[in-house]
């Protein structure tokens, strides 16, 4: 029998990263942190986190990696050439488990680059956000072997609430980018009905309701638009630069599939153009602000 899991590396200490690690902490598990920002590594975790290059030789002997990062590209950094790359210092056996939203065709040919040193290697990003990553209650997107999840399920089951096996190494990244596409083109089709209404004198509290109790009803109807747009909190804690890079990763598993994928291709530019206009760090409801301004308007918070 294949010993349980007892000893984690994490790194990415993020608005996401930060409560993921202390919920496995709080769960039992030995967690040995790791940031490529300095500051942050020192400020959010503890006195055992550091930058990644500071101390990758504190990484030797864990069991399991996960990797919380911006994107595949820091992913591939990290493991294979900062600093002669992390997974140098991995013991033969250890099973990696990004995290991050990476892009599915990279995870795969990393995955290969892995499984020559001895490393296994699974992909299973997250959806819920910050209130789900501090909840423990995220849904998680899993690709990879049977038996390497087997192994660490205990651990994705105390950052999420719903395990969703959705095929090989690169199906959860896949899987996640098209989540966020349709998520991201949800809350653009809702804002765009609400610009619209407000040139028609509408209520958008009304819409809203109506929208809900109807067939256009989403999650970003029902979750996102009313406390985040309408009520001017802009806070979700997920920024525009990454919904822009998520939909742009779907738009990329687009092209490298040879899949015509119009609306797909639409939202990328739309979300790029609010990430410049906006700013990337914002978050990623300000986009309704850019929307609204392209016509003259501001969408009015209407009557509670």
């Amino acid at each position: 029998m294949t010993a349980a899991i007892e000893r984690l590396g994490f790194i990415g200490l993020g608005n996401m990263g930060a409560p993921m690690a202390r919920n496995l902490a709080a769960a039992g598990f030995a967690l040995t942190l790791g940031d490529l920002d300095p500051e942050r590594a020192g400020r959010l975790a503890s006195e055992t986190a550091a930058t990644v290059g500071e101390r990758a030789a504190s990484f030797a002997g864990v069991q399991a990696l996960i990797t919380m990062l911006p994107s595949g590209a820091e992913v591939r950094s990290v493991l294979l050439e900062l600093d002669g790359g992390l997974a140098a210092a991995l013991d033969p056996g250890t099973i990696v488990i990004d995290m991050s939203s990476s892009d599915a065709v990279g995870t795969r040919e990393l995955g290969a680059e892995l499984a020559q040193r001895g490393l296994a290697l699974i992909d299973a990003p997250v959806s819920g956000g910050v209130t789900g990553a501090t909840a423990g209650s995220l849904a998680v997107m899993v690709g990879g072997e049977d038996a390497h999840i087997d192994r660490v399920d205990p651990i994705l089951s105390t950052l999420g609430g719903r395990i969703l096996r959705v095929g090989p190494l690169g199906s959860g990244h896949a899987v996640k980018a098209l989540n966020n596409y349709v998520a991201a083109a949800c809350f653009t089709a809702s804002v765009e009905a609400l610009i619209i209404g407000a040139g028609f004198d509408l209520d958008p509290r009304a819409i809203v309701a109506a929208i809900n109790g109807s067939t256009g009803r989403n999650f970003n109807t029902e979750n996102t638009i009313p406390p985040q747009v309408l009520d001017r909190a802009f806070a979700t804690g997920f920024s525009l630069r990454l919904m822009a890079k998520d939909v742009a990763l779907a738009q990329a598993l687009a092209q490298a599939t040879a899949t015509e994928a119009p609306t797909c291709e639409l939202m990328a530019q739309l979300w790029a153009q609010a990430r410049d206009v906006e700013g990337p760090e914002q978050d990623f409801t300000t986009a309704a602000r850019y929307w609204a301004r392209l016509s003259g308007r501001e969408i009015p918070g209407g009557e509670r």
